[in-house]
């Protein structure tokens, strides 16, 4: 009678190569007691029909689904399509999205016949091994459930207490391992509260044993996972924990490269040590620092000295070894506009290799948004339930800030403007203020409206430059953003932007022509195919005076391109 019940276990991700990581965890807790279970993984831009067809094509007797930003109002129209489809079918539902605000979404869909509170293993299981046995489940912590018309929604509950009573979802094949990327978990809470995170409703952290890590991590290895990204709110929390961990990987890994969530100001000298041996490329660190400014840092109860921050990640910078990806969270309280652009800047000091700004979202449930009418702060109350106004921050700046945010992401992000950016911030004072009069061209030319090539993005910046700067303001700028284009693309002589200086006599033709069979005759044989163009700088601080430079390009099949930029001798 068990085996006679059939539940789907789905969600609807933003991009296709994202796995499901609660699916998984779920259905290896529930187990054989609570029927058959599959997993089945959508996306949102499928459409409507073609997802209620594939979910009703497997007959199922329950439908549950894991619910989250990006996809509550698509889980919700399936939830009442299934309904009008199948009003039979026993429709749940879980996930951060829905945790909050039980009563309203049953009211409101009809179908819905179950809503699990929080972390959902205990709370679905018994769930599905009532209805497996054609019971009600009664009073469960953490459930709410349609009975008769009614809602009985059971107490608050914890969750469980020793995490590796859930069987490992890696070694159960649950979890696919083909899109070469996964999520993995080594813990669970978050010892710290920050007022706007999920986490700080979870602050007793539960960390599965270290058997059990080193036996999923050896597996994920072993496969050649490409991108294992763990979401532990704040991995390294436990310094010790956090080095055994490392050091296994270091000790095992064959070529995955590892995402980590840290906080910085936790890292200790032995953890440093330790890190500085990490292969390049092997680890990124993405590291929350929200704001610079003390007052917000203590509004929203985030403990983490900025000053131990800082110089964590420079120690971690000057090793280059670790890809540092640090974040700013605009829209909190206190912070205005002027403050947060000095937040840019001082964390843009600490030359992390990607920074991004964010607006605050206020999450159903989180302390920022029980205690948005008493701060002042207006949010969109649709998902994402961005911020759109607080008393230090109007709409408009708001928008200036998401505009800086996309142009943070078009240029110092992409590390193809690292020299052109380094010549704004010194025209402009800092590179905020340099981002502030980008933005404002930007927008002016309404070029946040469509997506714009690399080669567009250069030339957008040619056209601010053009319009913004004249004289000797103006030629820095120009050559740095001519010669950050030939290090990031193949520039085609006689089809080249008009901001280089190709105009080259037949002397120093005759030369960079000698420089290229040179370099010609070194990669002879190879199999490495060489290209090249050449033109004239006078104004780049670091050349001292004029100079011609040739970037020569390089190619290989099944390889990239790589770019050498070589100056030509000064007695040409």
């Amino acid at each position: 009678m068990l085996a006679a019940m059939r539940t789907i276990l789905s969600t609807l991700h933003s991009k296709y190569i994202h796995p499901s990581l609660a699916l998984p965890y779920l259905a290896a807790f529930c187990g054989p007691d609570c029927g058959e279970l599959l997993l089945r993984e959508f996306t949102v831009h499928e459409p409507k029909e073609f997802v209620l067809a594939s979910l009703l094509a497997e007959k199922p007797d329950v439908v549950a689904f894991s619910v989250y930003l990006w996809n509550r109002r698509e889980t919700l129209e399936l939830v009442d399509a299934l309904h009008e489809i199948h009003p039979e079918i026993r429709i749940a539902l879980g996930g951060p999205e829905v945790s909050f605000e039980s009563r309203g979404l049953f009211a409101a869909h009809l179908g819905l016949s179950a809503l699990v509170r929080g972390e959902g293993e205990l709370p679905l299981r018994t769930l599905l091994q009532a209805w497996a046995q054609n019971k009600n489940p009664g009073e469960v912590p953490r459930l709410s459930w349609r009975s008769n018309g009614h809602l009985v929604e059971g107490p608050d509950g914890p969750p469980l207490s020793r995490l590796d009573e859930i069987p490992s979802p890696f070694a159960l094949e649950l979890v696919d391992l083909s899109r070469g990327f996964v999520y993995y978990e080594t813990s669970r809470g978050c010892p710290y509260r920050c007022a706007f995170c999920m986490s700080s409703l979870d602050s007793t952290v539960r960390s599965f044993s270290m058997e059990r890590i080193r036996a999923d991590l050896g597996l994920l290895m072993e496969r050649q996972v490409p991108k294992v990204k763990l979401v532990d709110r704040t991995f390294n929390y436990d310094a010790a924990r956090a080095r055994e961990i490392f050091a296994y990987i270091l000790a095992h890994n064959r070529g995955s490269h590892f995402h980590f969530e840290i906080g910085a100001h936790l890292l200790d000298d032995a953890t440093l040590e330790l890190l500085a041996g990490v292969p390049k490329g092997m680890f990124q660190f993405e590291i929350g620092v929200q704001s610079t400014l003390d007052e917000t840092l203590a509004a929203i109860d985030r403990q983490a000295p900025l000053e131990s921050l800082e110089a964590n990640v420079r120690r971690l910078r000057q090793a280059d070894n670790i890809h540092l990806h640090l974040d700013l969270i605009a829209g909190l309280p206190g912070e205005g506009f002027g403050q947060f652009l000095a937040s840019v800047d001082r964390v843009a000091a600490l030359r992390p290799h990607h920074l991004q700004l964010e607006p605050v979202k206020l999450l159903p449930g989180s302390p920022l948004r029980a205690q948005a009418q008493e701060l002042g702060i207006r949010f969109d109350p649709h998902p994402p339930y961005t911020v759109l106004a607080t008393p230090q921050l109007s709409f408009a700046q708001l928008e200036k800030l998401r505009g800086i945010s996309r142009l943070l992401d078009l240029t110092y992000n992409s590390e193809h403007f690292a020299g052109f950016l380094d010549q704004l911030s010194d025209a402009c004072g800092s590179l905020a203020a340099g981002l502030l009069r980008l933005e404002a061209f930007w927008r002016e030319r309404e070029l946040f409206r469509h997506p714009l090539s690399r080669r567009g993005v250069f030339e957008a910046i040619w056209e601010f430059v053009q319009h913004g700067f004249e004289g000797r303001a103006r030629e820095p700028l120009q050559e740095s953003l001519g010669r950050d284009f030939a290090r990031s693309e193949r520039v085609v002589p006689g089809k080249a932007p008009e901001f280089f200086d190709t105009a080259l006599n037949d002397t120093e033709n005759a030369a960079i022509r000698r420089l290229v069979r040179s370099e010609t005759e070194a990669i002879k044989g190879q199999g490495i195919k060489l290209q090249h163009f050449a033109a004239r700088f006078r104004k780049l601080p670091e050349l001292e005076g004029e100079t011609i430079l040739v970037f020569i390009y390089l190619t290989q099949t099944g390889a990239g391109m790589q770019v050498k930029e070589l100056r030509l001798p000064p007695s040409t």
